[in-house]
């Protein structure tokens, strides 16, 4: 979903089932605990999101769902938009046109549609997993209505997501195969019409599992009726470069995968790091070990991919490496990393973010 850091979701805070978000948690850790006990799957059997296969055909505008724009008096319809990454939001710099908002998913075109326009594409589940969230009201986030499936690959929880549907035929707790149906295409959600009706699809790790906590004291006063699934919790890579990789090589892990992307910054941290994060995710482990400062690298999206362990004592965040660019920070990081005469700094915002991984 487009939007950046504090308005990805729109919804955010406590949990509004406190019971419910218990059993998803003591789920979640008894899938992690099977990954102990059950070896490591050398093919993920992806499949598809929807009918459209023109991905494998170079993609462009027959499977991405353009965008409305409106830069400098002239409108167009970019498909580019419906595209993962730094997609949306151009601004003329000394580095020429950058890109300063984060697309955070693939918008898939419909394939087939009734007399009336509505879409009738059937929304099928890219993997076997266990359906972990089901939002059906349309005004509760951008998303309108979406689904999050978790996924145990490779002895790490990973999650896919589905936005904008018109229906949902799933529901929490239910397990999923393959290609199989959990909802209809559709357009609900802020900003979509029946004309750009499309798939929002996204692959995502999970940040932290003390997120109402955090959102309580970021966001008072309003509600997170979506638990640890709200959208600021989830953050991911770019799907169709995986799907690609994955039809050629089926043994491609989602490590794997992400160390071959560029790390765009670092930033060092006390002790005791991201903890969390690091105990969920192993590989992104490099010598580093709890009650450490660390190091961690992240792709220009935000989401983290390794924490390196420092002997050195490191007293606040600070960032020790920024990829050299000549336009503002800013819009390359989210708004997370500042310029500044001393240097590249973390902004309030990126302090946040690093709050929300286990950092204080």
């Amino acid at each position: 979903m487009a939007g950046n850091f504090w308005q990805k979701h729109g919804v955010a805070g406590l949990c509004f089932r406190k019971k419910a978000c218990l059993v998803g948690r003591v789920k979640a850790f008894l899938l992690v605990l099977t990954a102990f006990f059950v070896p490591w799957s050398h093919a993920l059997e992806l499949v598809l999101p929807t009918e459209n296969t023109a991905i494998f055909r170079g993609g462009g505008p027959a499977f991405y769902m353009y965008v409305e724009r409106n830069f400098e008096g002239q409108k167009s319809q970019p498909w580019e938009g419906g595209k993962y990454g730094f997609v949306r939001d151009p601004v003329r710099t000394p580095e020429g046109l950058v890109f300063k908002r984060l697309h955070e998913g693939l918008d898939i075109k419909p394939v087939r549609r009734d007399a009336r326009g509505v879409p009738l594409d059937p929304v099928k589940a890219v993997a076997r997993g266990e359906v972990v969230h089901v939002s059906d009201k349309s005004s509760a986030s951008n998303y309108g209505k979406f689904i999050v499936i978790q996924h145990l690959w490779d002895g790490c929880l990973y999650y896919s997501l589905y936005a904008h549907l018109n229906h949902i035929s799933v529901t929490p707790g239910e397990s999923v195969a393959a290609g199989q149906t959990i909802g209809v295409l559709g357009f609900t959600g802020r900003g979509i019409n029946i004309i750009r009706a499309h798939l929002h699809f996204e692959i995502n790790l999970l940040l932290s599992n003390r997120f109402e906590e955090w959102h309580v004291r970021n966001f008072q006063g309003s509600p997170n009726v979506h638990g640890l699934f709200n959208g600021l919790n989830l953050s991911g890579f770019d799907p169709a470069a995986f799907l690609l990789q994955n039809k050629k090589d089926p043994s491609l892990s989602i490590p794997a995968f992400l160390a071959r992307q560029e790390v765009f910054y670092r930033i060092q941290v006390p002790a005791p790091g991201p903890v969390d994060l690091v105990g969920r995710y192993p590989w992104m482990r490099d010598n580093y070990r709890a009650g450490q400062a660390a190091e961690i690298s992240f792709l220009r999206s935000g989401l983290p991919v390794k924490v390196k362990g420092l002997n050195e004592a490191v007293s606040a965040p600070k960032v020790s490496w920024v990829k050299p660019v000549r336009a503002p920070l800013r819009y390359y990081t989210k708004n997370y990393i500042n310029d500044t005469p001393s240097g590249p700094q973390i902004a309030e915002s990126g302090l946040r973010f690093l709050e929300l991984l286990g950092v204080q």
